[in-house]
């Protein structure tokens, strides 16, 4: 077995303070950070994903440029490539190892598998060239693209955790709803303490 850790878009947008802060987003990072000092050898590879959007367009309507966002189709300009708001919030420290995903480059990209690593390779690929059979889940937002990245995974044949005390989301119904949605289709609900 060669278990992976998904750190879902811990980014300064995405937490108290960002353009689409969710509470309780820097707690989650603070999180995660614990959970990989306290268990260095948990996890045989981890990737981290960030929204990474095209400055100079609507990334195929996900933008809201022009009235108001409907907040499930189009939202406010948030994790433009290379701004401040696109980086990992300062309190998410991860190895140097890790495999860093960028996405929605010209499109919404909710899920992990949407995106690219630095060399270009897709999620996918880089999860079978490393072996990975199981994959553990946290990060933002629980009801948007860490749902969207449990949902691929689970798909592409993997093993998913869900670590349910290091999530969270804009809404507490959608979120509810997102989880049940995971386990329905097949993740596990579990808390981080699972993690050895």
């Amino acid at each position: 077995m060669t278990r992976a850790l998904f750190i879902i878009d811990v980014q300064n947008d995405f937490t108290e303070g960002g353009a689409l802060a969710v509470e309780g987003g820097s707690a989650v990072a603070e999180g995660i950070s614990a959970l990989l000092l306290e268990h260095p050898d948990a996890y045989d590879v981890i990737f981290a994903s960030r929204d990474w959007h095209d400055p100079d367009s609507d990334n195929g309507g996900h933008f809201a440029r022009e009235g108001d966002p409907d907040y499930t189709e189009s939202w406010p300009v948030h994790c433009v490539a290379g701004t401040p708001g696109a980086e990992y919030h300062p309190s998410l420290l991860v190895p140097d190892t890790t495999i860093h995903i960028r996405k929605g480059q010209g499109e919404a990209g909710y899920s992990i598998f949407d995106g690219v690593s630095e060399g270009g390779e897709k999620t996918g690929e880089l999860l079978i060239a490393n072996g990975v059979t199981d994959i553990d889940i946290v990060g933002l937002a629980t009801d948007h693209c860490v749902r969207a990245s449990g949902l691929d995974a689970l798909e592409h044949g993997q093993h998913v955790r869900v670590l349910t005390d290091l999530v969270a989301g804009v809404a507490r119904e959608s979120s509810d709803a997102a989880l049940a949605e995971l386990g329905y289709a097949g993740s596990l609900l579990v808390t981080s303490d699972v993690v050895a």
